[in-house]
């Protein structure tokens, strides 16, 4: 699996990404580094084992990429419109991903019903509104990783005092050159608290 699937993952896109409003033409030429390579800045941060949320996975970035990448891991993609369901069915399909789940849904529907170790998310909204959406999925400990652009810091300290009433107790910043370029993509990675020890 991994990089092969990835690969045939690119393929898909490229032919069919444009033409079904997923990509733009001007994302074409960079459908490696700007979105496979940067979705797969996250895969050193899920779980050792468990379940992730990639909420508003859209084309499929970063979910699908990860998905392949991790098959150990138990994905459920998040989306809610019916165009880009239909799109992930096909894909889910032709890669053979068998640890894929999607969800034709908001993050917020899922509330109560949907329990994870990790949340992934990709231009879906800025830190605060994202992390008041997607944390009560997570069970204790575990991780909100969202990627995000240069202001990323600058976003995730405007939105400090958001983050602790919400439960996080750490924000880490990081920058992750996958391919050796000097191009780093930066993860946000929010922490929520475990229960106290009785």
């Amino acid at each position: 699996m991994a990089w092969p699937t990835v690969s045939a993952f690119e393929r898909l896109l490229r032919e069919h990404g444009e033409t079904r409003g997923l990509i733009g033409p001007r994302e074409l030429p960079k459908l490696w580094s700007r979105h496979l390579v940067n979705s797969a800045a996250l895969s050193g941060f899920l779980p050792a084992a468990g379940a992730v949320a990639d909420v508003g996975s859209g084309a499929g970035l970063p979910g699908i990429v990860l998905a392949a990448l991790r098959p150990d891991l138990a994905f459920h993609l998040v989306e809610p419109m019916q165009r880009r369901i239909a799109w992930l069915e096909e894909v889910v399909e032709a890669l053979e991903l068998p640890n894929v789940e999607l969800h034709r849904a908001r993050a917020a529907d899922l509330h109560g019903r949907l329990r994870v170790d990790a949340v992934t998310a990709r231009a879906v909204a800025e830190i605060g509104k994202l992390a008041a959406w997607c944390l009560p999925l997570l069970g204790p400990g575990g991780r909100l990783l969202a990627l995000k652009g240069r202001s990323a810091a600058d976003e995730a300290s405007a939105a400090s005092a958001t983050l602790r009433r919400l439960g996080v107790v750490r924000t880490r910043i990081h920058a992750v050159d996958v391919l050796g370029t000097s191009d780093p993509t930066t993860v946000v990675e929010l922490t929520v608290s475990r229960p106290e020890r009785r």
